[in-house]
Formats: C-alpha cells, sequence, structure tokens
C-alpha cells in the first residue's frame, strides 16, 4: 500500500510529499455526475456501494495519495433528530432551527452503528477494495461547525442566531454543543472501529471568531474529542489513527489551533504556509495550502504555486499537500491531474 500520507501525518520522512484534495470526490467530475444523476445526494450519502464508487474514482483518476469518505458533515445531525433535505442551488435545509430549549431537549445522541450503520458499510467496503492501494480517511464536521447549520437552519453569511444564542443564551448553547460533541466523538470512533485509517474534524465556520471566542466556544470541544478518542484508544490498547484539524480562515487563529491536540493543521490559503509553520512550530505536521481557485491558472502558473507552497513546507516536521478548501464544480479535471503530479515531481526525493 501506498503509505506515504499516514507516514506524513506521523511526521515520518517520505519520499514525496503526499496529496489529497478536499472534495476531491465532486461536481467537477464527470465520472461522478454519472453517478450523481441516478440519485439525489442524500441517497448517494446513504447507499454504501455508490458512495464507495465515488470515494474511489478521485484514487484512479487523480493518483491522489489518499481516500477520503464520500459523505456530508450534517449526517449526524439528521441521525440526531433533526430533518435535513437537500435543495439545488440553496444546500442544506435543516427545519426547525434549534433556538430555544424544547428543541435542544428534544435531539438525541445517536448510536452511529444504529442511526449512521450506512456510513460504517460504506468505510467497510472501501476498507477491502483500498485494502493495497491507499489509506482511508473518514471525517465530521467539527461541533462549532455542525451547530452552525442546526442554529441557522441552514447556510449563513452573518452567522447572527449562532453568534446571538452564544453571547445571550450561554446555557443553552452549552447545552446544544454537549449534544452535538458526545455524538460527534461516538460517530468519529465507530468510523475507526469499521476501519478508517485517518479522520478529519472540518471546522469549516471557525474563522469568523475572535480568538478568545474561538477557543472558548469551537475550540474547548475540538480537544474534548481529540481527548475522549485517544483515551478510548488507549483503553483498547489500539494503534492511534492520526486525527486532521481544518479551521476555514486559519490566519488569526493559528496559536490557539496548535492547542488542539490534533496531529495535523489544515492552513487555508490566506496565509503563507512558512509563516503558519513558525506560528504552530517547527514540529508542526500541516496539510495545505494552494487556493481552489488558483486551479483556474494556466498549468505552468499552477506549477509555480505548487513549488513555491513546496519550499515554504520544507520546515515542518510533516507536510501533506492539499487546497485550503474544497475543489469547486466548475474546475477543469485535466487540471486536478496535473496538479497531483506536479506535487508528487516536485517533491521527489
Amino acid at each position: 500500500m501506498n503509505d506515504t500520507f499516514l507516514k506524513a501525518c506521523r511526521g515520518e520522512k517520505t519520499d514525496f510529499t503526499p496529496i489529497w484534495i478536499m472534495r476531491q470526490a465532486g461536481r467537477y467530475l464527470p465520472e461522478y455526475q454519472k453517478v450523481r444523476g441516478k440519485v439525489d445526494f442524500l441517497t448517494l450519502c446513504k447507499t454504501p456501494e455508490l458512495a464507495a464508487e465515488v470515494t474511489i474514482q478521485p484514487i484512479d483518476i487523480l493518483k491522489v495519495d489518499a481516500a477520503i469518505l464520500f459523505s456530508d458533515i450534517l449526517i449526524p445531525v439528521e441521525a440526531m433528530g433533526m430533518p435535513l433535505e437537500f435543495h439545488e442551488k440553496k444546500g442544506p435545509v435543516l427545519a426547525p432551527a434549534i433556538r430555544d430549549e424544547n428543541t435542544v431537549k428534544k435531539l438525541s445522541v445517536p448510536d452511529p452503528e444504529d442511526k449512521m450503520r450506512f456510513v460504517m458499510d460504506t468505510i467497510r467496503i472501501l476498507r477491502k477494495e483500498l485494502a493495497d492501494r491507499v489509506p482511508l480517511i473518514g471525517f465530521s464536521g467539527a461541533p462549532f461547525t455542525t451547530a452552525t447549520y442546526m442554529i441557522e437552519g441552514g447556510t449563513s453569511k452573518t452567522f447572527l442566531n449562532t453568534k446571538r444564542m452564544i453571547f445571550q443564551s450561554p446555557e443553552l448553547y452549552s447545552a446544544l454543543m454537549d449534544k452535538i460533541t458526545s455524538t460527534i466523538t461516538e460517530y468519529l470512533k465507530a468510523q475507526i472501529n469499521a476501519g478508517a485509517q485517518a479522520v478529519q474534524l472540518f471546522d469549516t465556520w471557525g474563522g469568523i471568531f475572535s480568538p478568545q471566542d474561538f477557543k472558548a466556544y469551537a475550540l474547548s470541544y475540538v480537544k474534548k474529542i481529540i481527548h475522549d478518542i485517544r483515551k478510548w484508544q488507549k483503553a483498547e490498547k489500539s494503534e492511534p489513527v492520526p486525527i486532521i484539524y481544518f479551521v476555514g480562515e486559519t490566519a488569526g487563529l493559528l496559536e490557539e489551533i496548535k492547542e488542539s491536540g490534533a496531529d495535523v493543521h489544515g492552513v487555508d490559503w490566506r496565509i503563507n504556509l512558512d509563516d503558519a509553520i513558525r506560528r504552530l512550530g517547527n514540529n508542526a505536521v500541516v496539510q495545505g495550502n494552494l487556493d481552489p481557485i488558483a486551479l483556474f491558472l494556466p498549468q505552468n502558473k499552477i506549477e509555480e504555486r505548487v513549488k513555491d507552497i513546496l519550499s515554504r513546507a520544507a520546515s515542518a516536521k510533516g507536510h501533506i499537500f492539499n487546497l485550503g478548501h474544497g475543489v469547486v464544480p466548475e474546475t477543469q479535471p485535466d487540471n486536478v491531474i496535473a496538479l497531483v503530479e506536479m506535487v508528487h515531481r516536485h517533491s521527489k526525493r
């Protein structure tokens, strides 16, 4: 198996810099569109054979060094008892939004093997299919990012309702976050038990906070998840799987992020990678950090960006090349294929 990604996560020396891409299985690929044309998005997530098929597509097409489970960060929200729908061009719709004590009380902490078994079945299929190829990454939304969708009832630009709950009803926010945190902890444990070889926590909206609020209202819950997973693995005498923590708009929060306990820290494109490493510490393992829209550049210009990022990453203990966020649907697949080849070629040691 090509275990370069796992070695990099552990800060071990590698023959080249591994690369995987957030949303590497998605709408920019015609092969994905063909599968997606048969079923709606949630059905795709909940059908293990189809979810496994689209997970594997980027391994065949792009030649990336890790697969990431095809799913959605809101799957646990539905399992907690909150209705979830996806609408074209509008995104997720969750109703009724969580705004009061009664709606929080109605939420449960589900058994993941019961309510989300299709995710674990997908992982089990993928481990068989990928056994001699590349590692499999499982994932979940981080508690704060998950909570924003539940409180806002979908996506938001201002996060007014979320911040208002935090500042005006802190006990209510805490009660909601405790349930979400327990749910995500059990969900990630189940993914690891099913065979995930690394897991990533997506805190896409963590960057909306000031550093002090991020630490209190987002990071504290991530730290609890990571601590509880490590404690569980120690009790089970199992090998710790790498945990990646990705926060959107990281530049103002790096000193706080490095306290998460994660093995790998995702860095977006709003800061030079060498500056991020300096602030995270030279023992840091980093992931990132090409701007997704830079994939619209001519390939010779993409190559310049690749060489620059690889050079800036040299001071890190380990580096996994990735975008600073997910690949967008309008991206040309040929440019993504070229990106992977460039990273492999220019990082070969």
